[in-house]
């Protein structure tokens, strides 16, 4: 069934926003958990951590971090030159830490996209109005940043020559865009321009890094949206929106080497069908043996409140599907073909979206959640 989710008001999520972190001291990597791999699990910060802080998740077993790399703050004036100010800090904890960069690449400036006002966000969100694939300029752009961001953060980028103190920790697969059949992240969702979007990135990004690998953005399981009959259509079930993508873009699968989800649910035990029907898509073109990418899952600790967000579920009821999603994951990883989880989020961020104010695994002055003890359990580290 469809699922109400409202993304950010304002700020296409605060944690896109410029970024700082200062450099920190090296902390070794946590052992994996029993019964999944090394780097199964993983998690979104909203906000910078600061050294201690970024310290705590490795030592708590968070195994990689999903960060933001978009278009429009890399190259904000036509021409003029990058700016990695808010992505360089990031890279850098990550690798004296020891965890993991999974890195999405997204949106686009208003030089490339015009863009537009989310429809039903009251005016106080805006996006591309559509992806960048729709003229030569378009892709030429589009290609032309992506090998900037390759040739600074994979394995001969400029960033780690400039770093010759860190642990080299080269980026090697790169998320295409963020919930692409969802109005918050492109108003006109399209699977057929997605389509060329992937392959114009697999040109441009194996130019530059013969060896790195694609995985599609996370698609938003059942955004309530995509109910709605008007046109041009605001959103696409995930499964709808994947099946599309195979339909209209003859040679896809040869352009990506795992899927993406974000199976946001009121409950856990949701979780088993909007999977399912997602592997089912892979199954029936012939590519069932494609990974999939968990790189949002979470619900909020703010107080119980099941008419208005149904993602809310007080602090022990945080704890309750969190567990119970994945213990879930942990059995069906091999029949799902999972390769990892990211938990939406490390930290609250009030006004980001409708539960942001109580996602993370910390709260305010980032003191630990329950959620945050029931986590470390799974991942195989010390709460600190």
């Amino acid at each position: 069934m469809p699922e109400l989710r409202k993304r950010p008001s304002g700020l296409a999520r605060t944690w896109i926003a410029v970024l700082a972190l200062a450099a920190i001291s090296l902390v070794p990597a946590a052992p994996a958990a029993a019964g999944v791999p090394a780097n199964f699990w993983g998690a979104s910060p909203q906000a910078t951590p600061s050294v201690e802080q970024f310290q705590r998740l490795g030592s708590g077993g968070v195994d990689s971090v999903r960060i933001p790399i978009g278009w429009s703050s890399i190259q904000p004036a036509s021409g003029g030159p990058a700016d990695f100010s808010s992505v360089d800090p990031l890279v850098s904890g990550a690798a004296q830490a020891g965890i993991e960069v999974l890195p999405f690449v997204y949106n686009a400036p208003s030089w490339a996209v015009p863009a537009a006002v989310v429809p039903g966000s009251h005016g106080t969100s805006v996006a591309p109005k559509f992806l960048p694939v729709r003229s030569g300029f378009q892709r030429r752009a589009w290609a032309g940043f992506l090998k900037l961001v390759v040739g600074r953060y994979g394995p001969k980028g400029s960033f780690w020559a400039e770093n010759p103190g860190l642990a080299k920790r080269p980026v090697r697969t790169w998320q295409i865009w963020n919930e692409e059949n969802f109005k918050y992240f492109v108003v006109r969702p399209s699977p057929a321009e997605y389509g060329k979007l992937v392959k114009a990135s697999y040109s441009a990004i194996k130019s530059v890094d013969p060896g790195a690998r694609l995985i599609l953005g996370g698609m938003f399981a059942w955004p309530n949206e995509a109910r709605f009959k008007r046109k041009p259509k605001q959103a696409y079930y995930a499964a709808d929106f994947l099946g599309e993508l195979y339909r209209t873009t003859p040679g896809i699968k040869r352009k990506f080497a795992g899927v993406a989800l974000h199976p946001y649910t009121s409950k856990y035990q949701r979780l088993t069908p909007a999977i399912e029907e997602f592997r089912k898509v892979l199954a029936a073109n012939h590519d069932a043996g494609k990974g999939l990418w968990v790189t949002e899952i979470g619900w909020s600790s703010q107080p119980l409140d099941p008419k208005h967000n149904s993602f809310a579920k007080g602090p022990q009821g945080q704890v309750a599907q969190l567990k119970g999603a994945f213990r879930l994951f942990e059995r069906k990883r091999a029949r799902w073909r999972l390769r990892q989880v990211y938990w939406f989020s490390v930290d609250d961020q009030p006004g980001a979206c409708n539960f942001c104010d109580g996602s993370g695994l910390f709260g305010e002055g980032f003191q630990p959640k329950p959620a945050w003890y029931a986590y470390v359990k799974f991942a195989g580290g010390s709460p600190g």
